[in-house]
């Protein structure tokens, strides 16, 4: 009795998904996310570094990008605390938000990471915080860099922030 090799499945070719009306997470850089946060941000825009990106798209159309990075504030720089830097979605994408941030506390829960933060103005709801699972930890920040000795020029908004917070359980 003779056995024969199985012979390896023919390769498959890369191809764009097919249109669909559902969210779909995709993987995009830095470089993207950047562009799609310049073109659409309310009040952000580019960041410099990352630790990882996701987007989300409808067919074949990125609706959505999340960019996560080291903490801004110091004292939560631990090494395994990570910060939303950036959310952006196209004007009416449902649960866009939502995909983005529960995905994005998967992908850092994969690289190690055991906290997750990120900040929303305090005329934000946190609507697809609360559906994702985030909690609401209360303001934070908010006022100017600037300084006498030291002036600096305001370019984000210097209301109050709410600060939200997923893992650390």
């Amino acid at each position: 009795m003779s056995v024969q090799a199985a012979a390896p499945a023919p390769a498959r070719p890369l191809a764009p998904p097919p249109p669909s009306s559902s969210l779909e997470l995709l993987p995009i850089t830095l470089r993207e996310a950047n562009a799609f946060v310049v073109g659409h941000h309310r009040h952000h825009g580019a960041v410099r570094g990352c630790v990882c990106v996701v987007g989300v798209s409808r067919g074949a159309e990125v609706v959505g990008v999340a960019i996560v990075g080291r903490p801004v504030a110091r004292r939560l720089q631990d090494g395994y605390t990570a910060e939303v830097t950036r959310v952006c979605v196209l004007p009416g994408e449902r649960n866009a938000c939502s995909k983005l941030y529960g995905a994005a506390w998967r992908a850092a829960r994969a690289l190690g990471y055991r906290r997750l933060v990120t900040y929303t103005l305090s005329s934000e709801p946190g609507v697809s915080l609360r559906g994702a699972g985030w909690r609401c930890l209360g303001e934070a920040g908010g006022g100017t860099w600037s300084r006498r000795e030291r002036p600096r020029l305001d370019l984000h908004p210097l209301q109050v922030k709410l600060r939200w917070e997923v893992g650390a359980e």
